[in-house]
């Protein structure tokens, strides 16, 4: 059904004429007309309160599949810093009624998690904010530091909670359930990342070399696994070897040579970490869109190391890629999130 039909039926559902519906909404008998005889479409600004005089959803409001819901709720998430109340009850609500209705539950489980966890962000977010201002003013008193740690990840410096135990536990689960052939080696690298993290490389090095059997393994992840096994040993030497012979292997690998900047940027090494950023970058250039991770991790080093001009510099590339190969606009949340990144190195 077309929008315009669509309401015309509302109107007439709720009992309302042409004249009295443009009263509500601001607009003329004409233009409701327009809108129902097909000639016009509502401005996109009159939906949120075009849509709530009808009593239906602006998803409603246009008729679209499940599918086409999905999708919205996807990019949303995707695009918006904060979802407004109103929009999150809505998707929660037909999330929850897709879980026994739609036939990929996975699906929805996967977008019901997403949808939490964007929420959940947004939160973090103002509770970094408030504990920040709390601890500025009285940095004797405790109470705030591991909001802190919760909400922008700090260190947790107490080892019961800190380690990844029951996190482990759960992928060994996974690992042990897992009946799809081929086995999929994604919860091979959590568990090793996890593993590591304690320093429990007997284990590592034991899923690593199971993960290395799998035919769907990552083969530039084996000699990246086991120089940060050797770190976690605390044998920077071997590490280095390790990372400095597969070099010749993996020299055009992307995936490798970001890595590889992740390793030297976790060793304070950073002008080898910018170096092979922007070989990782480079080695993209054809295989648009490019994700940002790498220009991240470049800007992050200039914060760490006081250089903001240059900071400030990679956060306009980052800024280019989203607009001119991901399509992001001026106004979207995740274009103005960056520039606000970008301004406090001003401020």
């Amino acid at each position: 059904m077309d929008i315009g039909n669509k309401i015309k039926l509302l109107r007439q559902k709720i009992g309302a004429t042409q004249e009295q519906l443009g009263d509500r909404i601001g607009v003329s008998p004409q233009s409701i007309s327009k809108w129902e005889t097909g000639i016009t479409m509502p401005d996109i600004t009159l939906l949120p309160i075009l849509s709530s005089e009808l009593g239906v959803t602006i998803d409603e409001l246009f008729d679209l599949t499940v599918e086409q819901k999905l999708q919205r709720i996807e990019k949303r998430i995707d695009v918006e810093v904060e979802l407004s109340d109103e929009v999150f009850a809505e998707y929660e609500n037909f999330l929850k009624i897709q879980l026994d209705e739609f036939d990929d539950r996975r699906k929805i489980l996967s977008l019901l998690a997403r949808l939490y966890h964007h929420r959940a962000d947004a939160y973090l977010r103002k509770v970094g904010k408030y504990a920040r201002e709390a601890i500025m003013l009285a940095p004797e008193i405790k109470d705030c530091q591991w909001l802190l740690q919760k909400a922008n990840g700090a260190t947790v410096w107490d080892w019961n909670c800190a380690n990844h135990a029951e996190v482990i536990d759960f992928y060994k689960k996974v690992i042990d359930s897992d009946t799809v052939d081929p086995q999929t080696p994604l919860p091979y690298y959590y568990i090793i990342d996890n593993l590591i993290a304690d320093h429990r490389t007997k284990e590592a090095e034991e899923y690593l070399n199971r993960c290395a059997e799998l035919p769907a393994h990552r083969p530039f992840l084996i000699p990246i696994y086991e120089a940060h096994i050797a770190l976690a040993e605390y044998d920077r030497a071997k590490a280095d070897k390790i990372i400095e012979a597969a070099l010749s292997d993996f020299s055009d690998d992307s995936g490798f040579l970001f890595e590889t900047a992740q390793y030297y940027a976790r060793q304070c090494k950073y002008e080898k970490a910018i170096e092979f950023y922007e070989k990782s970058w480079e080695a993209e250039s054809n295989q648009k869109p490019r994700f940002t991770d790498a220009l991240e991790g470049i800007a992050t080093i200039y914060v760490i190391t006081n250089d903001y001009k240059k900071a400030a510099q990679t956060y306009d590339r980052l800024i280019d890629c989203l607009k001119s190969e991901w399509g992001y606009k001026e106004d979207d949340d995740v274009v103005i999130d960056v520039k606000v990144k970008k301004q406090s190195l001003i401020d």
